[in-house]
């Protein structure tokens, strides 16, 4: 096998081309300045919130934890900081790079930009599934479990239905169709779900699940999630260069020795990983995957050698900065998917006037 980002000359000068306007004179800066940035936001999350933690007692307890030097600081800064702090910041920057990760990755394989992470039902599904554990007075991690498992079975139903139905061929069309159809028959369930929940005690439980938070995270999270994210975003970045190909259709891409009906599998399959472990761990949070990879594009460029990394990296950021916007706005917590759509939704409106000649 070729290298991945060499394989093929005539890939990267189609997306070249494509790129047009938008094209960036040094995209390798701009990673590193997104690096930079990423850095800065997750080390400023830590000093925020209920209890403040001073920058420079932050960096001394990570030193002094570091090089096994004896502890200055309270029990209660290192129970805030190892117990809550770490593991959802952590989670919160699993979750921004996966869920962006898989909308890049989805919408240059449907070719289009109004495609989100939920499109084959996997966010549907993870949410039917925590649904029935919650109602089922299951324990955190059962639910995160249940969930996760719904998740991967709505793609898998969505993708060998549509198989079925486009009998073997590669129909875009009919895979997006029955996504749509299987989200809908998972939503209704969802409904089914809450319609027949206790009002005063299992509802209020599964709404707020659905509505998106990081409040409950621990250390058993991190593992949780850590696992089907690594499986699942290695590949895309092994594989990117032949989603480049992808974005300009089949018959372009097949003409170019990728086999699309294996790349488009691997795709899905390493999407659905991020997005079902993502929705099962934080939650049915939005936006985030629409959103985030057009910024990216606006920044690096189409081409996904760049624009990917970019998409991981903006993610993580923005959806840490706004689990501390929930956590800090109010006095009570806000669900994150009510903050990622009220800034989200008019951002995404300007992104589509900005960039409205960057698709590819």
């Amino acid at each position: 096998m070729r290298p991945p980002d060499t394989a093929n000359p005539r890939v990267q000068n189609m997306t070249d081309e494509a790129a047009g306007k938008i094209k960036p004179a040094r995209p390798q800066l701009v990673l590193v300045v997104l690096l930079v940035m990423l850095v800065a936001v997750f080390l400023w999350s830590f000093t925020v919130g209920r209890y403040a933690v001073p920058l420079p007692d932050l960096l001394t307890v990570f030193f002094r934890k570091l090089f096994g030097l004896s502890a200055t600081w309270s029990s209660t800064l290192e129970t805030v900081l190892f117990n809550i702090r770490i593991p959802r910041i952590i989670v919160a920057l699993i979750i921004g790079a996966a869920l962006s990760a898989s909308g890049a990755a989805y919408q240059g394989l449907f070719r289009n930009p109004m495609v989100s992470p939920d499109i084959l039902g996997a966010a549907a599904g993870a949410g039917f599934g925590a649904a029935m554990a919650i109602l089922y007075s299951a324990g955190s991690i059962t639910i995160q479990l249940v969930a996760f498992i719904c998740g991967i079975l709505a793609v898998m139903t969505t993708y060998f239905v549509s198989r079925l139905i486009s009998k073997g061929h590669n129909s875009v069309l009919v895979l997006v169709l029955t996504g749509m159809v299987v989200t809908s028959l998972f939503s209704a369930f969802i409904s089914l779900a809450k319609y027949t929940a206790d009002p005063n005690n299992k509802l209020p439980e599964i709404t707020f699940w659905l509505l998106g938070g990081l409040a409950s995270i621990t250390a058993k999270n991190i593992k949780l999630i850590l696992i089907p994210f690594i499986i699942g975003i290695i590949p895309m970045f092994l594989y990117r260069y032949k989603l480049n190909a992808l974005s300009f259709g089949d018959e372009e891409a097949q003409a170019l020795g990728v086999d699309t009906k294996k790349m488009r599998f691997i795709y899905i399959f390493s999407a659905t990983l991020l997005t079902a472990s993502s929705v099962a761990t934080g939650g049915m949070i939005g936006w985030v995957g629409l959103v985030i990879p057009h910024l990216a594009r606006m920044l690096v460029g189409p081409n996904y050698k760049y624009m990917l990394p970019a998409s991981v990296m903006l993610g993580g950021a923005y959806l840490l900065l706004i689990d501390d916007l929930s956590r800090t706005l109010f006095m009570v917590e806000i669900p994150l998917s009510i903050l990622t759509a009220i800034i989200g939704a008019p951002f995404f409106i300007y992104l589509l006037f900005k960039g409205r000649d960057s698709w590819v």
